[in-house]
């Protein structure tokens, strides 16, 4: 037999760009103008910074970040961790983060569940509830979160004194001087609420993280994993001797003892930020519903669903594709706009910043504390939220 070698033909292919053609291509067009508008934006940035070091040096300010170990001669009306004048100007930055993070955090959260449920009755077909519904909406959407601010405000400051406060259910009163409603907490153990909360986090954590790395994540085992390590966490506290306590409001002389005080400022705050992003989410979601086809609808009822299990099996599974990236953006603006807390006397983290900057004349670097605060607040958000929704999007795509 003879030996038949077969020659194929290579035709050449277009070169390869060098390291100087990347570095064209990644720069752009016009390099000479590009360049030129930069060195002037820096003899800019150079011109200002010179100014502003000049003007502290003449007024006898040392720029720096040192003013953060000084002692803050200032109380804070409001905080989540211990603090009080004569404290760190570090940890009264500390405790207005704290009072941000929580009104953001409780506003995004309620702000869903509201959002979610007066967007689905939008699309219902009694003609009353959905004209309050588009009535909700349009008002709330169409004032300003600031007048909004001021109404709830000025609402909380008109209900009745402790004495004369009605009690709704028994448990929760309504008060010139805040919003009692029942608490929970741990006693008689080593362990507290938020000790338990946190080693639950750890577990459940751990459980996933072991469940990813052995790639049997699914959304069964996921939701075993939580199950068992809120499981694990109760039979700790049990065994250990912890148990919870409910704490009621009630009237005690002038005044209501017990229970968890929502101070006035905090209560219209969070209630503004909820009424106002519970509006705009409605709108996403009865958009993301919307978007579904009528064939999902007509192929799950000729399967004998009725429209909740529509609604909650077929159609927002599909809606979540529309709706998680707009209410990214929801969740961004409300975190953002809680700033203006500090236009009603809440303390949040503008709040105590501008009286840091005040009292020790560190504007410059109390407001740079400030920018990168909230750009990493809203980078982390923004970065859990993108992941959430590339696991709908490559759950939607592989259907």
């Amino acid at each position: 037999m003879s030996d038949r070698r077969v020659f194929r033909a290579v035709v050449p292919g277009p070169p390869r760009p060098g390291t100087f053609g990347k570095i064209r291509a990644w720069w752009g067009g016009w390099p000479l103008g590009q360049l030129a508008f930069l060195a002037v934006l820096a003899l800019f940035g150079w011109l200002f910074v010179s100014n502003v070091l000049e003007t502290m040096a003449r007024i006898g300010i040392l720029p720096g970040f040192g003013f953060l170990s000084s002692s803050a001669n200032f109380e804070i009306g409001e905080s989540a961790i211990a603090f009080r004048a004569g404290d760190t100007y570090l940890r009264a930055i500390a405790a207005g983060l704290v009072n941000t993070l929580k009104v953001s955090l409780l506003g995004c959260v309620l702000a869903t569940i509201l959002g979610v449920v007066i967007g689905v009755a939008g699309l219902s077909r009694n003609l009353l509830l959905a004209g309050l519904v588009r009535w909700f909406i349009e008002i709330t959407r169409n004032t300003p979160l600031l007048l909004q601010l001021f109404f709830w405000m000025a609402l909380a400051k008109a209900l009745p004194a402790p004495r004369q406060a009605p009690a709704l259910f028994e448990t929760v009163f309504l008060t010139n001087r805040g919003v009692y409603i029942p608490s929970l907490s741990l006693e008689g153990g080593p362990f507290g609420l938020l000790a338990a909360i946190a080693l639950a986090a750890a577990l459940g954590s751990a459980l996933l993280l072991l469940l990813r790395l052995a790639g049997r994540l699914t959304r069964r085992s996921g939701t075993a994993a939580i199950t068992l390590s809120l499981t694990a966490i109760l039979l700790l506290l049990v065994l250990s001797g912890t148990r919870p306590i409910v704490q009621a409001p009630a009237l005690a002389g002038f005044n209501i003892r017990g229970g968890l005080n929502l101070s006035p400022e905090f209560a219209a705050l969070l209630t503004g930020l909820v009424v106002k992003f519970s509006a705009l989410i409605a709108e996403i979601v009865r958009a993301g519903i919307q978007s579904v086809g009528t064939g999902q609808w007509e192929a799950a009822r000729a399967l004998g669903l009725h429209d909740g299990q529509i609604i909650r099996l077929v159609v927002l599974p599909q809606a979540l594709r529309v709706i998680t990236p707009l209410t990214t953006s929801s969740y961004l603006d409300l975190t953002k706009d809680s700033s203006l807390a500090v236009a009603i006397g809440f303390p949040d983290l503008v709040s105590i910043i501008n009286t840091t900057a005040n009292t020790t004349g560190q504007s410059m670097e109390a407001l740079i504390i400030l920018i990168g605060t909230f750009l990493a607040i809203n980078l982390a958000l923004s970065a859990l939220m993108n992941l959430y929704n590339n696991r709908v999007a490559m759950r939607g795509s592989t259907r």
